[in-house]
This record gives structure tokens, sequence and C-alpha cells, in this order.
């Protein structure tokens, strides 16, 4: 049995930080206290002094382009870039090619990441407009949610028969998260540009063709059905400030029926952003105003907004440096999602307590994760070691992604992962991964 002793840490956890020793064995925490000793010589021993000791982060929008676009990213590099940046364990997007709207090609997933993931891992079943029944097979123990995408996206899965949605959301065995956009606004205002600029549309449109209506007009309708039906919804990267009043913070999360969450760049970066970055920053839902930004940055602490994710959607440079309308949305963000909320901590702009509570706690309780999120004894050893004060800078040389690129080149950031731990073992440290060994585990619900 391995055996694990991480003393002298600060632990940020439920809503406290505390200084303690964590004592891990067969990767289960078996013990926390102030303090430790090693009980046989067998013990790894990891001094954290000055650091402070974080839950591994939950993921639960990732696109890791594995199987049919893996020019861009593999389960193997993503889940390697997500250990970097203190994400223990993902949720991985349907939007592959072939799509995973079959219980088939669900298992094809699961087998890849049990050889590949340096991280935990899970995956969202796609629905659409015809799949109904293969839905209603899906094991709710093993499968994190279903995916809805209510405006295109990347792989053509758009849901848009009404009557069919109803269907979904009234018999749907998993909680339902929903990408919400709504189409013909959408299209109406991108024919309009076209016609004036063809394909080369100026970038500073993209928040006006994926406009805040496009936005408010299908995430209503999403939470009004779910209203109806009763349906468990989840309603994935609010991007407006509008969109906000459709949900609440009078309820515990573990209570709530309808859920929502921000995405890392829709909290980092706004209009003003476009002249400098270009299509780098071109994302689905559009990177919309300051004015947005800070009241999803609000909303977040004051928990109308329930989680962070990152939304990690690699392409090539070659592919988002074509003109407009074939640039594609989405970029890579796994290995710098927690060091970006953590530069939000030095700006005094949120707490670690609350960083923990969006990035570790929330998606363990929104999905039903069994025995992750928490630094609790008997809890599965997903640890991040973290130094609040080793700055850095992301560079094309640091960033891991199989892209090569991050919207984050030259920022340098005040806070660095120092160590990631997957249940209880250590899988990068100080910049440098540890031999890959196969201890991932596939993320089990309790429902």
């Amino acid at each position: 049995m391995k055996k694990v002793l991480i003393k002298n840490a600060k632990i940020v956890n439920e809503g406290k930080i505390t200084e303690g020793d964590v004592f891990i064995e067969d990767g289960i925490i078996k013990e926390i206290a102030e303090t430790i000793s090693a009980k046989s010589p067998d013990v790894q021993i990891f001094d954290a002094e000055g650091s402070h000791l974080l839950p591994g982060v939950i993921d639960d929008q990732v696109h890791f382009r594995e199987p049919g676009l893996t020019h861009k990213e593999d389960i193997e590099r993503g889940s390697k870039a997500a250990v970097a940046g203190g994400i223990t364990s993902f949720i991985e997007m349907p939007n592959t090619i072939p799509q995973t709207t079959t219980i088939e090609e669900l298992d094809k997933k699961f087998a890849t990441a049990a050889e590949k993931s340096y991280a935990n891992y899970s995956f969202m079943f796609g629905g659409t407009n015809d799949n109904l029944e293969e839905v209603l097979k899906v094991d709710p123990k093993k499968t994190a949610a279903l995916k809805l995408f209510l405006g295109s996206s990347t792989g053509n899965m758009l849901v848009d028969d009404q009557k069919v949605l109803e269907e979904i959301f009234s018999k749907s065995p998993l909680l339902i998260a929903v990408h919400c956009e709504d189409e013909t606004t959408i299209q109406n205002n991108l024919k309009e540009c076209v016609e004036r600029y063809g394909d080369d549309i100026p970038i500073e449109l993209h928040p006006k063709i994926r406009s805040e209506e496009a936005c408010y007009k299908s995430s209503s309708n999403a939470v009004k059905l779910a209203k109806k039906t009763g349906a468990r919804l989840h309603v994935f990267h609010v991007s407006t400030a509008k969109e906000l009043e459709l949900f609440s913070n009078k309820k515990s999360l573990k209570d709530k029926k309808i859920t929502a969450e921000v995405c890392i760049h829709h909290l980092w970066f706004n209009d003003t952003d476009y002249q400098k970055k270009g299509t780098f920053i071109k994302w689905n839902p559009a990177v919309k105003t300051e004015k947005d930004q800070e009241a999803l940055m609000k909303a977040l602490n004051d928990d109308r907004l329930d989680v962070v994710a990152t939304d990690h959607a690699p392409h090539t440079k070659q592919e988002k440096q074509n003109p407009y309308t074939k640039a594609p949305s989405g970029g890579p963000l796994v290995q710098h999602a927690l060091p970006a909320m953590l530069q939000f901590y030095h700006q005094e702009k949120i707490s670690l307590e609350k960083i923990v509570e969006k990035m570790c706690h929330n998606p363990a309780i929104l999905f039903d994760i069994k025995d992750r999120g928490y630094i609790r004894e008997g809890y599965k050893a997903d640890l991040v070691l973290v130094d609040l004060n080793a700055p850095w800078q992301v560079k094309s040389d640091n960033i891991l992604y199989k892209c090569g690129w991050s919207p984050f080149e030259g920022v340098t950031f005040k806070s660095r992962i120092t160590h990631t731990f997957v249940n209880g073992h250590l899988v990068y440290k100080n910049f440098k991964h540890q031999p890959f060994t196969n201890v991932a585990q596939q993320l089990e619900f309790d429902r």
C-alpha cells in the first residue's frame, strides 16, 4: 500500500483555511490532523510549509477531441495539461467524431480514458433530435449528464425540435446540461454581417452576432422548460448580465433544480480584448462587455452562479487564423484555469475558500460525484499544492496543449501549482510530470 504524508499545509476546505497534516494510504485520505508523524519508514513525506493544499479541481466541461479530431487535442495530452493545472477530474463533451450519442460510442470513450488519462474521467452523453431511446438506456451511476446543444456548435448536434426537447426534459434519467444560444437569432445576425463584409467579418462583431439576445432567449426557454417538466437543469457558460436574473441564490446548491456556471474566459476577457487577441478569443457564447464580466464575477460570489469550468476546446493555430466565418470557436484552458482564478484572488475579487467551493466542492455536489471534491477522511486523495507567491510566465515552451498555444501567452501568474496528486499518487511536480502510471479512475455518481 502506498503511503503519503503531506505536512505543514494550509488546508483550504469547506469554507475554512486551517494548518495541518494529511495522511494518505492506498489512494484514500486516512487522517487529517494538526500534526501527524510518519508511523513507518515507507511513508513518502512532502513538506508543504508555506503552501496551500486544495482539493483537486473538477472540470465539468472539456472537449478533448478524441475520437475524430485528435490533431487538435486528445485524452492523453488534454488530461496531462489538466493535472499541470490542478484539475484532477474532468467531464468530457459528446461532440466528437463520431458523436457520443450511442451507448457503444460512450463505452469506447471510457475504454480510451482508462488506458490513457492522467486525470479521473467521465463523459456526457449527447442528446439529438432522434436518440431519446438511447438516452433512456444510459446508466446515471456511470455517466455524468446529458448534454444538449440548444444553439449550433462544433459537431452539428443542435436540438431544435421543441416537442423533442420537452420529451427529453420530461424523461431524461440524467441531469441535463445545456449550451444556450438561439440559432435563429444568430443566423439572422450573421446573414446581415456576411452581406456587408463577406467572410472577413471584424472579430469585434462576434458578440453582436452571438448576442445577449441570442443567449437570453435560449437560456430563458431552457429554464422555463425545466420548471414545466421538473427536469434537473444545468446551464453551461453563462456569458451575460441579463441571464443572471434566471438563477437564484435562495437555496443551497444541493436543493437547487436549476443551476448555472461561468467559464474562465468570460471572467478574464471582455470585448476590448478582441482588438489584440482576435479570433484566438473567439468562443461560443462570445466574450461580451466589461459590464457583463463584472456582473458574472459578482454572481459567482453571491452564489447565483454555482460552478467555474473551462470549456477547454482547442483548435490549431492555423484553424484559428482563418477569416471570421471559417475560424472555429473555442480555446485551450485546462492548464491555466486555476492559476487564473488565483490571480483573481490576488486582485481581491474572490477568496480562496470561494474558489475551492466553485471549482472543487460544487461540481461534486452538482453531479453527485462520489468521494471527491473535498479534503475529508475517507475521500479519494485528489489534492493540489499551490504556492501563492511563485510568479511564472506563460510561454510557448511551457504550454502543454497539443494545439501549442494559449490565450494567456505572455501573462505572468503570481501563483504556481507545485504538486498534483491523483488518487494519492503524485502525477505532477514543479513543471514536470511524473512517469505515467495508470492511476486515474472513472468517476462514480451517487445517484
